[in-house]
């Protein structure tokens, strides 16, 4: 798998779990007063270091970019 790829397998993985982070079913399901009161933030920080993992990555592909263009 290529550094592009990688990148675009975790951009994938981002807007799905954005998707569930934003879907009235996960809101409800953290309201229920028996799970886990940090389930929002764990989720959160999820996005957050995928987000920082992607970052990364693109970075490998920028610098592939460019060793190609010489």
């Amino acid at each position: 798998m290529t550094p592009l790829e990688i990148l675009e397998k975790f951009n994938s993985y981002y807007i799905e779990i954005q998707a569930i982070a934003q879907s009235e079913e996960w809101q409800k399901l953290c309201e229920k007063k028996h799970n886990d009161p940090e389930m929002k933030t764990h989720l959160g920080d999820v996005l957050h270091y995928l987000g920082e993992v992607m970052d990364c990555v693109d970075s490998c592909v920028e610098m592939k970019v460019k060793q190609d263009e010489s």
